[in-house]
């Protein structure tokens, strides 16, 4: 170009400099408008990159926890999600179990009610910020976070900055990325049971060469640690009723005995007269009454400290009366005292029966400490026949509740350990046990020496 130019001045042609200078500049505005068109695309494709595509939805509300302080959660916690969020103080945890390894895309599904808020988010050790500003639901994508295997995680909130007088409504984390490949798990309706976590049980099997039974022996120890508030580790169920240990609140504990009416409902005020349970007898201290809410029946209970560490013993009585009712009586030991104590004797109308489905169970009756694993030991089962006879049972079938088998929540195992049964739920750790497993621990065979004809 610069050559064309030196010839057109030696011949002093101006009219044909300008048009060439002209031509010339029309050509670098084209390069230059083409240039800037091309960074154009390029940015407004950066910008479609920076939010990838998040297709899943995991409810705040049935998915998540206040850390630490898990009794705010009725403040703080809905089936809505998170509200009412003012206190900086406040950190939530929302759980979800991830199918594999992979890059993770997180988005906040929330809403402000003025201004804006900047919320912090932390997930597998990485923490991202994310403005808030909308007053109507909108996702805001926090970022990309790297996992590296398959299994629950939870992503932690907390608020930095607000400018309202809350942080921020959350109603869903939203998911992406080739880490939610396959499939994903979390609570997504259930909200109460959800939030409970999955209840577990041990269904013994009695040797066939036992004729009735009328007895059944158990033994529980909680370990140190496991004594989350909200658990009952139920030791000798039966087809009528339940009698285990209970951890209440903080302070209070309690061993528990109870028995449903054959009337079918929840509300025991409307159970008529002819079926309701009958309290025989009481133990010294003993609270009696009635339940409802998971059928209904009559109940007993003792507030009693039981300790961490410490094998209780459980013993239960089940005998078919001459006037069509059937007789339950439970009793409790521990190391603390000297000689079995009764709980309470019930009579169960319009029912013959000796003793039948002998199990155990482990469930969490808190929704607050959902977040929260327990775990307890079932050990040396026997029962005892109409003929006097003591059997030993060492085989028992693994079951879940609806909340496990909906794989609302996969936070669930039992079966043996160490040559003993063991369950244990609740507090998203990764190892499943198969629903509907069998499982046998070691013989122990140390009979139950009990005095059956002297029993307080």
């Amino acid at each position: 170009m610069c050559l064309q130019l030196d010839l057109l001045f030696k011949k002093q042609d101006m009219k044909q400099i300008m048009k060439f200078i002209g031509y010339s500049f029309f050509t670098m505005l084209s390069v230059l408008l083409i240039g800037c068109t091309s960074c154009s695309k390029e940015e407004s494709k950066t910008a479609v990159e920076e939010t990838p595509s998040m297709t899943i939805r995991v409810p705040a509300g049935g998915n998540t926890w206040v850390v630490d302080q898990p009794f705010n959660d009725q403040a703080l916690i809905s089936e809505n999600g998170i509200g009412s969020w003012s206190n900086k103080a406040d950190k939530f945890r929302v759980y979800f179990k991830l199918p594999k390894a992979g890059q993770l895309h997180l988005g906040l599904n929330g809403k402000v009610a003025s201004g804006s808020s900047v919320i912090k988010c932390t997930l597998n050790g990485q923490s991202k910020e994310v403005t808030i500003d909308g007053t109507t639901l909108q996702t805001s994508f926090v970022g990309t976070f790297e996992i590296s295997e398959a299994g629950y995680y939870y992503v932690e909130i907390e608020g930095v900055s607000k400018e309202a007088n809350t942080f921020a409504s959350i109603k869903d984390v939203m998911l992406g990325g080739d880490a939610t490949d396959g499939q994903m798990y979390f609570v997504n309706e259930e909200y109460y049971w959800g939030r409970r976590g999955p209840s577990v049980h041990l269904t013994y099997k009695v040797p066939t060469e036992a004729a009735d039974v009328e007895y059944f022996y158990n033994e529980v120890t909680v370990p140190e640690g496991e004594d989350v508030v909200g658990s009952y580790y139920m030791a000798n169920g039966f087809g009528e009723g339940y009698f285990g240990i209970q951890v209440n609140s903080e302070t209070e504990r309690r061993v528990l005995f109870s028995v449903w009416s054959p009337f079918h409902t929840d509300d025991p005020s409307s159970i008529p007269d002819d079926e309701k349970i009958i309290l025989v007898k009481k133990g010294e201290g003993v609270y009696t009454g009635e339940f409802g809410n998971e059928g209904s029946g009559g109940q007993s209970y003792l507030k009693y400290n039981w300790i961490t560490g410490n094998t209780y013993q459980f013993l239960l009585k089940g005998k078919p009366l001459a006037d069509g009712y059937t007789q339950y009586t439970a009793w409790f030991k521990g190391p603390e005292l000297q000689d079995w104590k009764m709980i309470a004797s019930f009579k169960r109308p319009k029912t013959q029966t000796w003793l039948t489905q002998q199990y155990s169970f482990l469930e969490n009756f808190e929704t607050a400490t959902g977040a929260i694993t327990r775990k307890a030991f079932y050990n040396n089962q026997w029962v005892c026949d109409t003929k006097g006879q003591w059997y030993e049972m060492t085989e028992a079938k693994f079951t879940a509740d609806a909340t496990a088998r909906k794989e609302s929540r996969m936070d669930y195992a039992g079966g043996v350990e160490n040559g003993v049964f063991f369950m244990r739920n609740c507090g998203f750790f990764n190892e499943t046990t198969t629903i509907d497993s069998y499982h046998k621990r070691t013989a122990l065979g140390k009979q139950p020496v009990i005095d059956l004809n002297n029993l307080p």
